[in-house]
């Protein structure tokens, strides 16, 4: 999952370690082949030109093999936008972005995030994203004629869960549609969208650059694309950054096709996400309505309330405001602290009341030509199914009851966001299983943050085991991804990171800027714009 919930909204160690204990590391490097033996393809050719008039972002179509097995074969098109470094003759390079997902378009989520950066890496440092294949403004998975065609296909099916046996059969109905669907489209496609795809793709566009090796930031499903470019080319590694972890082997199933739990109950989202929802009503009983209006006096009444409503709506439904829509609205509005998760208590209080609230709005379009792709669940599935998951669409219910024990409404979520893979008619041509400690030219810095929604903290400690040469920074916090979530700490480390590769000690922890219900306090280069690199705490 991105910084926006992109899948919702249409996801030896010591001996590495102490070779880095000197925290700074030159970042320089050459420029070798795939690690696998790929045959090479010539990097795209990018014609930058403004975005639309006015904008300070710049736009441009690279195109790169289907297959990169065959490279002078069919060729696709990746959409890519560009905001130029801001500190006149102090550029190092460009700094390669991927808002997660799967699914996530980086044309759409660089220009919303864009301010997000530290000053410091925006001064140095193009910052460049770009769609993944198969997504958004790139060539493009779509399995319907039309957005009617698409809009009457998510109307048949409930919303965020299903409850109970006619919604079951439903949702399972639906995704086998889905599914045929989009083998009648274009098979080819959906078999070369895999993430292993997606970073070769990422190669070159940092040879279309003119990047002798890659500085790369990725954050939730972005970080799985980071750790499989790191062992396909883990000699073109400058700097990369992975915020929100994915736990490679957990996501891969350890290499095994026989998956017996979908791929978010094997990375533990569930249980994350049940162990965040516990803050938020702790932290909402623990104020007052003034600042959370779904507050109940205390931790334990604002957890029965919590329990009882949600009973409630599996019942009785608020207008279009369904159990299963309502567990999605939840879920997603943990990722962001400020202003999520006040903004989820107010809808959380109108439901309380009887009334269906209003929908979140959706943030400004961004200056870019097509502001409003097509962003359909079959792009988010065609990335998201090259991980196992159970082929049987009947024992997701049962997985779903088992989840619910453990994590109570939020393991109701994390098991039916996968079930569109029990049908799913493609199986990727280039899947990468492993292994995971090849090592880099560079270390890999891993951010992980204890109270996430969506990627538990667990996995960032995985990520860190498995890969040759990394860090881990931790962020004592809530929410999806410290980009999202910012503390002044952590983008001073990154930023110091990125820029001269200088490493946090072993063990650093860092605070949130703003604890949930408080107001924000704008701090280094977050909301005041300003320098990140001023005071480290750790």
């Amino acid at each position: 999952m991105g910084i926006s919930g992109w899948i919702a909204g249409r996801r030896s160690c010591a001996a590495a370690l102490a070779a880095v204990v000197a925290c700074s590391t030159a970042l320089t490097g050459p420029d070798l082949a795939a690690a696998d033996g790929t045959p090479t393809a010539p990097a795209p050719k990018l014609d930058w030109k403004p975005c639309v008039q006015g904008s300070p972002y710049d736009c441009a179509t690279a195109k790169v093999p289907l297959d990169y097995r065959k490279p002078h074969g069919r060729t696709i098109e990746l959409a890519v936008i560009k905001r130029k470094a801001t500190g006149p003759g102090r550029r190092i390079g460009a700094l390669f972005f991927n808002p997660g997902g799967p699914g996530g378009p980086g044309t759409i989520g660089l220009p919303q995030i864009y301010e997000l950066f530290p000053r410091e890496v925006r001064e140095r440092f193009d910052i460049v994203s770009w769609d993944p294949r198969g997504v958004g403004s790139s060539t493009a998975v779509n399995c319907f004629a039309n957005r009617k065609e698409a809009e009457a296909w998510v109307a048949s099916r409930p919303v965020g869960a299903p409850v109970g046996d006619s919604e079951r059969a439903a949702w399972i109905a639906a995704y086998k549609d889905l599914a045929r669907r989009c083998q009648q489209r274009d098979p080819e496609l959906l078999r070369h969208v895999s993430t292993a795809d997606t970073a070769r793709d990422l190669d070159r566009l940092r040879q279309a650059v003119g990047d002798p090796q890659l500085t790369y930031l990725g954050v939730s499903y972005g970080t799985f694309l980071g750790a499989i470019y790191a062992n396909l080319f883990p000699d073109k590694v400058r700097a990369m950054v992975l915020d929100s972890n994915w736990d490679p082997q957990a996501w891969t199933n350890h290499a095994s096709d026989d998956a017996r739990l979908p791929s978010f109950l094997r990375l533990g989202s569930d249980r994350s996400a049940a162990a965040t929802l516990d803050k938020f009503l702790i932290f909402c009983g623990s104020t007052t309505t003034a600042r959370c209006a779904f507050a109940a006096g205390s931790p334990k009444a604002t957890r029965d309330k919590f329990d009882r409503l949600m009973l409630r709506l599996r019942e009785h439904p608020v207008g279009a405001w369904s159990y299963g829509r309502t567990l999605y609205d939840v879920v997603n509005s943990l990722y962001s602290v400020h202003p999520g998760w006040t903004d989820l208590a107010g809808r959380l209080q109108t439901l309380w009341r009887g009334r269906a609230p209003e929908a979140p709005p959706l943030p400004p379009a961004p200056p870019v030509p097509n502001p409003n792709p097509y962003l359909g669940e079959e792009q988010y599935a065609a990335v998201q199914c090259d991980s196992p998951n159970p082929r049987d669409p009947g024992v997701y219910h049962a997985v779903e009851e088992a989840s619910a024990v453990r994590a109570g409404d939020a393991g109701r979520y994390w098991t039916w966001i996968t079930e569109v893979c029990a049908d799913w008619p493609a199986v990727a041509a280039d899947s990468y299983r492993g292994p995971w400690n090849k090592p880099t030219a560079h270390p890999v810095l891993v951010v992980g943050t204890t109270y996430d929604p969506a990627t538990p903290y667990s996995a960032a400690q995985a990520m860190t085991r498995e890969l040759a040469n990394a860090r881990l920074l931790t962020n004592s916090g809530y929410g999806h991804t410290e980009l999202g979530n910012p503390s002044s700490c952590i983008k001073a480390h990154e930023s110091r990171y990125l820029i001269d590769g200088t490493l946090p000690p072993i063990g650093t922890t860092c605070r949130q800027d703003s604890p949930p219900f408080s107001a924000p306090k704008p701090q280094g280069g977050m909301d005041t714009g300003g320098g990140a690199m001023a005071g480290i705490v750790s």
